[in-house]
């Protein structure tokens, strides 16, 4: 069929397919096809953009796409209120080439749809209306104004032979702490089909100075509140935007079909579910600490109900949403699944929403990090995922038919400890699932008995770089693979601009510990003698990954890349090389010399 005639144009009603918040099309209403009136008016230049200065006070935190089917993908935009037209629909248009003249789609939302409600953000559920493992084109219209015009993809066809995919990791971007110049070059990378974001991808503190060095003028952040840390809608909202508005990362989403979940920052620092007063646990946020505030159990789930509603509003998911609901367990379920034809599956993990308090208590240190005599992180009554999520995650695990099953997940899975004779001695930390070892065990013996095939669980949170085995025991130290413990492997991608795991452990200890001792410390040498299940281990650099699936292997490449500038001359290096194949189970380390 011509792709003339493959045009459609539909409107669009506020009753969604996957939540009341996202505009679906599941209903047609017919627009005529000359959309703009005087189109030459609004030449288009090689760069495939309109009137791009207008473009950008009319949406200032510009485009993006994300959540992909196999027949479709969420368009999401935002309108500047001061800007806003009650009685203005705003209009998108799909298209099939990048400067938007071979029209595929087009419909409007209805100006009652565009309001304060969602702080003026709009997601569009194109799903069902485009065609499989296809790249289009897309625009936002409003009062005559094009917004600039990005780039969105597909999935493959359920059961469909796929040969490959390959996708950009990344995690933690402290927005004060440094440039994103990596995402330059994650934007330029058209054999990267889709993006996937672990979470941290903002900070809800704006000057923590245990991690946050605040050195960087113009990319400090003052809130509505005037306080350190968000307390309210208003507070995220405003992290968001002004995230949002970094130029290389709105080329990045520009550019790509991003896949999301969040970790903790996105509400509050190690945050968790405290199920005996039934409210948000967040041991580092004024709520709980100061005493103006009392640790006040209806001022905690607000705050985490906030940080839910802007996450929602500010990303391109497909997340459901009930507003009426006023438990954060009812109000937003962000976890979420992804197949790529026969060959990937991917399962997008909330390990914050669910997961039972610190097993060792809520102190920094010596309690959630470096735990001394504590036994609690065995308990069967830990959870990191909630019942509801563990039953969905089991049984996508068991129902699957792809070559590769990956955990998109926010913590080390893996045990980071020190030991003598492969037993544990002390944790690193019970924040990450060293914390649920009941728990993760129970996962890894799933995997084993249903013979999951080639289980990847994606990891960030740790601020470091890291390829490893999956154990069901870790105290079998041998990594033979011959005798049924070795499960699958985890990658680890390391942070974008967030205080890097040795700056982390630093800051943390406070005591007169030196860098060259700390490197000495935690060397891929000593951190493999403690933990023989970690093939590769860099704590010292920024930057992403990519890992590239193929039915026989698949390949990861962490890129390191300087969050001290964004302009000319920045470059990106490759810093580890892993394949796995899928026939073996181990994993084999490749030089860096041939990387692109």
């Amino acid at each position: 069929m011509s792709a003339l005639n493959r045009r459609k144009f539909i409107g669009l009603m506020s009753a969604g397919l996957a939540s009341p918040y996202i505009i679906s099309s599941s209903q047609a209403k017919s627009l005529p096809p000359n959309l703009i009136t005087n189109n030459n008016d609004y030449p288009l230049p090689d760069n495939g953009l309109i009137n791009i200065n207008k473009a950008n006070k009319i949406f200032p935190q510009s485009i993006a796409s994300g959540d992909p089917t196999n027949s479709g993908v969420i368009l999401w935009t935002r309108v500047n209120p001061a800007e806003y037209n009650e009685y203005e629909p705003i209009v998108f248009q799909v298209c099939l080439d990048n400067r938007c003249e071979s029209l595929y789609l087009q419909g409007e939302v209805h100006p009652e749809q565009l309001n304060s409600l969602l702080d003026y953000t709009v997601k569009i559920d194109l799903d069902g209306q485009l065609a499989p493992n296809q790249t289009y084109y897309y625009r936002f219209i409003y009062k005559n104004t094009s917004s600039k015009i990005g780039r969105c993809r597909t999935t493959s066809s359920d059961h469909s032979i796929q040969k490959s995919l390959k996708i950009a990791v990344l995690t933690c971007q402290d927005f004060t702490n440094g440039y994103y110049g990596v995402y330059n070059f994650i934007a330029k990378d058209s054999s990267i089909d889709f993006v996937v974001h672990l979470g941290d991808f903002i900070y809800e503190s704006t000057g923590d100075k245990s991690f946050q060095a605040n050195k960087y003028e113009d990319r400090k952040i003052k809130l509505p509140s005037k306080a350190g840390y968000a307390s309210s809608l208003d507070d995220y909202r405003h992290i968001y935007r002004r995230y949002r508005q970094d130029d290389n990362l709105t080329t990045c989403l520009e550019a790509h079909t991003w896949i999301m979940t969040s970790d903790d920052h996105e509400t509050a620092n190690d945050c968790y579910w405290d199920y005996s007063r039934d409210t948000l646990g967040a041991p580092d946020h004024p709520f709980t600490k100061d005493s103006e505030f009392g640790n006040n159990i209806d001022l905690l789930r607000s705050l985490k109900l906030s940080a839910q509603q802007a996450w929602f509003e500010y990303t391109p998911t497909r997340a459901t949403l009930t507003y009426d609901k006023t438990h954060p367990h009812q109000f937003l379920r962000i976890y979420r699944h992804f197949t790529f034809g026969d060959l990937v599956t991917i399962n997008m993990l909330d390990t914050r929403s669910y997961r039972t308090a610190p097993p060792c208590g809520n102190n920094r240190i010596f309690e959630r990090y470096f735990p001394i005599g504590c036994t609690d992180q065995y308990d069967a009554e830990n959870s990191m995922l909630g019942y509801q999520q563990k039953e969905w995650l089991f049984n996508n695990l068991s129902s699957s038919k792809t070559v590769w099953n990956v955990l998109g997940n926010q913590t080390y899975m893996g045990r980071l400890a020190a030991t003598l004779l492969g037993q544990e001695l002390a944790l690193l930390t019970v924040d990450s699932w060293d914390g649920f070892q009941y728990e993760r065990r129970q996962l890894a013996e799933f995997v084993r008995n249903y013979n999951v095939d080639n289980f990847v669980v994606l990891t960030g949170d740790l601020h470091c770089n890291i390829s490893s085995y999956l154990k069901v025991d870790y105290e079998k130290s041998l990594n033979t693979g011959l005798d049924n413990n070795l499960i699958g492997v985890e990658f680890m991608a390391p942070s974008v601009t967030s205080t890097t795991f040795l700056d982390g452990i630093e800051q943390h200890l406070k005591y007169d510990v030196k860098k060259p001792e700390l490197l000495r410390l935690f060397s891929e040498g000593a951190v493999r003698i403690n933990n023989p299940h970690i093939k590769t281990f860099n704590a010292n650099d920024h930057g992403y990954a990519t890992l590239e699936f193929f039915r026989d292997h698949c390949e990861w490449v962490v890129y390191g890349v300087s969050k001290e500038s964004t302009g000319n001359g920045l470059t990106k290096r490759p810093i580890s090389h892993v394949h796995k194949y899928t026939e073996l189970p181990w994993l084999f380390k490749k030089s860096t010399r041939n990387v692109s």
